[in-house]
């Protein structure tokens, strides 16, 4: 995963989060409410600069150069105001990050998850964060992502779901608090 997230309690009080990168954190409320925590920055500047490489067939010579075209875009608008924000190179990227803190007793689960990982949700748009969550407390994290393979599987050459790669890595970590 080219993100830096992670969590870490506050005095066994408190999940104290920071997301950057392509990656998505998702926090179960006791109560019912799942909340979202994404840095969509990169996909916000991709979408600007995706057009040529969305109009042709992922696997072609032409979406290859169009793509590495969109690649070097990314690269120069990387790490910097206005652009996105990963870590890696850049160490004072991480003072960009989203953060937070939230209740110990408050989460019914915490689940980290890939850009490859939310494709059902963000890209295909076949299912929400329920459903993920759902799929994730009745099957598992290979259970969802069976599923994001099965929709990459369905649209090979990125027509009906234009992306950048026909699949992408997937990870999944699901945490359910002890009572």
């Amino acid at each position: 995963m080219r993100a830096l997230e992670g969590w870490g309690l506050v005095g066994g009080v408190a999940l104290e989060y920071l997301v950057l990168g392509d990656s998505t954190l998702l926090l179960a409320g006791q109560d019912g409410k799942t909340t979202a925590v994404t840095d969509d920055r990169l996909d916000r500047v991709g979408k600007q600069l995706r057009a040529p490489v969305d109009r042709l067939p992922t696997g072609t010579p032409e979406h290859a150069a169009a793509l590495a075209q969109y690649r070097d875009d990314l690269t120069g608008l990387r790490n910097r105001p206005g652009g996105f924000w990963i870590a890696g190179p850049e160490p004072r990227a991480a003072e960009h990050a989203l953060t937070g803190a939230v209740p110990l007793e408050s989460l019914a689960s915490v689940t980290l998850l890939s850009d490859g990982a939310t494709r059902l949700v963000d890209r295909f748009g076949l299912a929400d964060w329920t459903d993920v969550l759902d799929v994730l407390a009745s099957a598992g994290p290979d259970e969802l992502i069976r599923r994001v393979r099965e929709a990459e599987n369905s649209d090979p050459d990125g027509q009906r779901w234009p992306r950048g790669k026909a699949r992408d890595d997937a990870t999944v970590l699901h945490w359910v608090p002890s009572s």
